[in-house]
């Protein structure tokens, strides 16, 4: 599969097979513009939305008419998984619920955990299951910071991590550059790119790689 970050918690994730899914889709300009990100692009198949912020469910700026899943479902064969989480440490009364979403491609156990703030309980982990690949938010003040971020990679052990949600020079919202969760972090890929396939082949064969990705809008 090919995987491309966008920018913030956006990515699209093309299979061979032709599915196209895109994650949280962000409002370019949002925030009085402290997105600065290009518009997305792409057009999906399925888009998965983890909560109602307008820097995660832009789904009427994409084109095309996507199926869009904000829990779980079935589509075009690809079976998710929505987990109800929270988007804080207090279950949710400071920012809401949050939803993580599992599924499985080419045979690799895919995790979206969108705006994630909270570390997990071991019923979480075992709902979430085996993982893979593991995107996580790093930025910290709406999500994980980099300490969580490390607690929660330590907890899932995927094999390939994405950190995303962290500063950029097109996101000017108060959170923290990744800088702080890869200093945490062995491992780690710079791919200089915006867009890499990973297989199973690909995939290490002990331990956890952190890749970095450029973004593309």
């Amino acid at each position: 599969m090919k995987i491309k970050w966008n920018g913030h918690a956006s990515f699209t994730i093309r299979a061979i097979d032709g599915v196209v899914i895109i994650t949280d889709p962000y409002d370019p300009g949002g925030y009085g513009g402290a997105l600065a990100y290009e518009p997305v692009s792409d057009q999906a198949d399925i888009v998965l939305v983890s909560h109602e912020h307008a820097d995660h469910n832009f789904v009427e700026g994409l084109p095309g008419a996507p199926k869009v899943l904000k829990g779980s479902g079935q589509v075009m064969g690809v079976n998710v998984k929505g987990i109800q989480m929270y988007h804080d440490e207090s279950g949710g009364s400071q920012r809401g619920e949050n939803m993580v979403f599992v599924f499985a491609l080419e045979g690799l156990n895919i995790c979206f955990t969108g705006d994630l703030g909270h570390r997990l309980s071991q019923d979480q982990l075992k709902a979430i299951g085996p993982v893979d690949l593991l995107f996580v938010p790093v930025g910290g003040t709406f999500t994980l910071d980099a300490q969580s971020a490390v607690d929660v990679v330590n907890a899932v052990h995927p094999k390939v991590v994405i950190p995303m949600h962290y500063k950029t020079d097109k996101c000017g919202l108060p959170i923290a550059t990744a800088d702080g969760f890869l200093a945490k972090m062995t491992n780690v890929k710079k791919t200089g790119q915006s867009e890499v396939e990973l297989s199973q082949a690909d995939l290490p064969e002990t331990g956890t790689e952190v890749w970095i990705l450029d973004y593309a809008c």
